[in-house]
């Protein structure tokens, strides 16, 4: 049962912290509006690292579900610090030609904080491991 709320458990204290990064940076509406992907930490990476931590403690470091599980990190790692954040780039830009060119229609801007910085994602690590080790302890 641990390894199913491992992910949640992530999810919910990630996206918890984010948003109270948020709160302290930019006040109530922006950080309501920050929801979702990019900033500090990483969610996804948290969703993912936290069960791995625990299939690392209670399954062993050189298991086949181990390896599954790194091996999934590296995947959102990638797209995280690649493809999305060239995506938010991408909106960025096409953002500033919508407002140069079509003023009238500015309530459809694109999201731009989609990808995250190493550091947003390194973040994410350490919080899903410290989480899986919290976890960890607390149910053996």
């Amino acid at each position: 049962m641990l390894y199913f709320l491992a992910p949640f458990i992530g999810w919910l204290v990630s996206g918890s912290m984010k948003f109270l990064i948020h709160y302290y940076q930019y006040g109530y509406k922006l950080a309501l509006r920050k929801i979702g992907n990019g900033g500090f930490p990483s969610t996804h990476t948290t969703v993912v690292m936290t069960p791995t931590t625990l299939i690392g403690l209670n399954e062993g470091f050189f298991s086949p579900l181990f390896g599954l599980g790194i091996t999934i990190l590296w995947l959102v790692f990638i797209d995280a610090t690649g493809l999305r954040r060239y995506v938010g780039e991408h909106a960025k830009r096409l953002n500033t030609l919508n407002r140069r060119f079509a003023a009238e229609d500015l309530n459809k801007l694109l999201r731009e904080e989609v990808g995250h910085s190493k550091l947003e994602v390194v973040g994410g690590i350490i919080l899903g491991f410290l989480l899986g080790l919290l976890l960890d302890t607390l149910w053996n």
